[in-house]
């Protein structure tokens, strides 16, 4: 569960309710409602920063589609922002169908990060080119075993497609994953030392070595990052507002 103000949609259901529903009975969590209410109105002043990640296109707040495509709230972002960027946001359905076709066929990985990722961003590749006309390293490492034993065997035709030619061999392991790995930390700490400062940025750059290391150059003031990708303060929004009331002003003077 969340606050009110952050609930729903693609996130998790609001706790309030829940909590007054559940008072004095066997089940009741102990939550102090009026403590929980008084964040929630804290986070509402907080909230406008990040309305443009609301959903626009549907009047619902819960998303009912999700008993059908299974994909999660983060997933689905990611998702819409692939499309998007494609300016292929109207094929969003599509995906949603083949994301579970894909799960499927690559042994019914769980939808969290990173195999969620690993799957949405293949599906969205399906729709777009073609049915595995263009793999990612991420599927080719998962069909090889490179990610353990999946829940459901792989199938054996999408297996064979992916992994043709692929540069580990083409017959997947079947023994611990981890043994098939070569040690990477120090390749990555002579590659990035310069930049990260700690183990943890070390580890971003290994498990993200490309947009690891240009958020390492943002984080340190190394490159200035794009007004695209840049926080909304309340301030923005603040001037946002009052840009629209100017407008509709604006509008509404003219008309008479």
């Amino acid at each position: 569960t969340c606050l009110a103000p952050f609930a729903l949609r693609t996130s998790q259901p609001a706790v309030e309710p829940i909590v007054a529903t559940l008072y004095k009975t066997t089940r009741d969590p102990g939550f102090e409602l009026s403590l929980l209410l008084e964040l929630g109105d804290y986070m509402e002043t907080i909230a406008p920063k990040y309305r443009d990640y609301l959903s626009k296109h549907k009047m619902s707040v819960i998303d009912t589609g999700v008993l059908a495509h299974q994909v999660p709230g983060g997933m689905l972002s990611n998702l819409a922002n692939q499309l998007k960027e494609a300016k292929a946001l109207d094929r969003l359905p599509e995906v949603f169908k083949e994301v579970a076709v894909v799960r499927t066929e690559l042994g019914t990985p769980p939808l969290v990060t990173p195999t969620s990722q690993i799957v949405g961003v293949q599906a969205v590749l399906n729709v777009l080119f073609g049915r595995y006309k263009m793999v990612t390293n991420e599927v080719k490492d998962l069909a090889y075993g490179l990610y353990g034993k999946t829940p459901t065997p792989v199938d054996p035709e999408v297996r064979k497609k992916v992994l043709k030619g692929f540069k580990r061999g083409e017959t997947p392991v079947t023994g611990r994953a981890a043994d098939y790995l070569e040690p990477e930390l120090d390749q990555v700490r002579e590659k990035f030392g310069d930049l990260a400062k700690d183990d943890y940025d070390l580890l971003i750059c290994a498990i993200y070595p490309t947009t690891g290391e240009q958020y390492l150059k943002w984080k340190y003031g190394l490159e200035e990052r794009p007004a695209s990708v840049k926080p909304k303060t309340l301030e923005d929004i603040r001037k946002e507002d009052e840009a629209m009331a100017a407008a509709i002003e604006q509008v509404c003077q003219s008309a008479q």
